[in-house]
């Protein structure tokens, strides 16, 4: 298998998307942090607006945990607009009418790039848990493969929330010299114990649910949806706060006028958690959730720089330093998994470097999920700071 590249109009993209696939073959394999090479793999990825003639003007969206490509292109599979369709488009904060915006599925995925759907060449049936272990790094690599493949040195910014958030970190660690800018929003430089303990209980959710078939499922024509459902419903949960399920669903009941006695939903937020987890199931692989969740798990910036520097210990600054890149670092004040004490952990390791970063902790009462909703302040932040960085750059 050799390289090659296919693309095709996406139904129902209203700013000029592209859907991309490009396969890196056996002579291009991704070295994996546990040790293995993936090869041959695919990496899916959609593309907006057009890229310059000196190829300066790239932004890289980077998706978190179950997101996508689809960052501004109505979704093949849903039919819904894009993850960040507030954010991505002509006149919005990333314009498509200034720059090539790129967004890949990450490696480990289930739309498109190489992961445990994928068919595994040994054996010519679906890796499942055959698959190998990825982090955030192997995701990022693959990522820089690609944009190498399309001739771009410099990416003029990487962009991207949550798990999107740490692939912008790793970006800006491991190759700061292709990074003009950078906007790691409500994520962190490490997961938390309490992050990984919810991850935990989404994986158990998963692997109990009878037809999981230890993650053979494909082969005993089965799907253990209702596992998966439970852990996006827990999930879910943590994207929220307080303020925002307390505002849109109180204690109100559910189409009816009182409390049933029985195990009905009959509350509404009980509706809308059982909503989410079963929709959810529709869209993406019960395999692919394991990885993924594994790889934000494993993420530790400061001890995987040490330990790909080869060093017994380091610190998050030690990641950046000597970094030329363009920092703009956001969170939100209502967001409990990944709070802004996480963010100035990131903020002050770059200004122990003396790196250039600007910082903003945004009022709402939205929780996490706030990067993925309109929330005008963020907009202004991110076209401040794109502005700035693009008359730097001379764009």
């Amino acid at each position: 298998m050799t390289n090659a590249e296919t693309s095709f109009d996406a139904e129902g993209a209203a700013s000029g998307a592209q859907s991309h696939v490009h396969v890196f073959g056996p002579d291009q394999p991704l070295r994996l942090d546990g040790g293995v090479d993936l090869t041959p793999f695919e990496i899916a990825y959609q593309t907006y607006g057009e890229l310059n003639a000196d190829k300066s003007n790239a932004v890289l969206i980077t998706h978190a945990l179950t997101g996508d490509q689809h960052a501004a292109n109505a979704h093949p599979s849903t039919g819904k607009a894009g993850w960040w369709n507030h954010m991505v488009g002509p006149g919005r904060p990333i314009d498509t009418d200034k720059y090539f915006v790129i967004c890949q599925n990450v490696v480990g995925g289930c739309l498109g790039t190489t992961g445990p759907t994928a068919i595994n060449p040994a054996t010519n049936e679906p890796y499942g848990l055959n698959f190998p272990v990825i982090t955030i790094g192997d995701m990022v690599r693959a990522q820089a493969m690609l944009v190498e493949a399309l001739g771009i040195e410099q990416l003029f910014c990487v962009a991207g929330g949550s798990m999107g958030g740490m692939q912008v970190l790793e970006w800006c660690a491991s190759f700061p010299e292709r990074v003009f800018s950078a906007i790691p929003i409500a994520t962190a430089a490490r997961h938390s114990a309490q992050n990984i303990a919810f991850h935990e209980v989404g994986r158990q959710a998963i692997m109990a649910d009878p037809n999981w078939q230890s993650g053979n499922y494909n082969a005993h024509d089965s799907y253990p949806s209702k596992g998966l459902a439970v852990a996006r419903m827990a999930a879910h949960i943590t994207y929220l706060s307080e303020a925002a399920l307390h505002r849109k669903f109180g204690r109100n009941l559910q189409d009816r006028e009182s409390v049933t006695y029985g195990f009905e939903a009959d509350f509404q937020i009980e509706s809308y958690l059982r909503h989410q987890g079963f929709t959810f199931v529709d869209r993406f692989d019960a395999n692919a959730y394991l990885f993924i969740t594994r790889a934000m798990d494993y993420f530790d910036l400061a001890a995987d720089h040490a330990r790909r520097n080869g060093l017994e210990s380091g610190t998050l600054a030690d990641a950046f330093r000597g970094t030329t890149t363009r920092f703009c670092v956001a969170s939100f004040t209502s967001d409990w998994l990944y709070p802004t004490s996480e963010s100035r952990q990131i903020v002050h390791a770059l200004n122990a470097v003396a790196a250039n970063v600007s910082f903003v902790e945004i009022e709402s009462d939205k929780g996490h999920d706030a990067f993925l909703l309109d929330e005008p302040e963020l907009f202004a932040t991110i076209s401040g700071f794109i502005g700035a960085s693009a008359r730097a750059r001379g764009l």
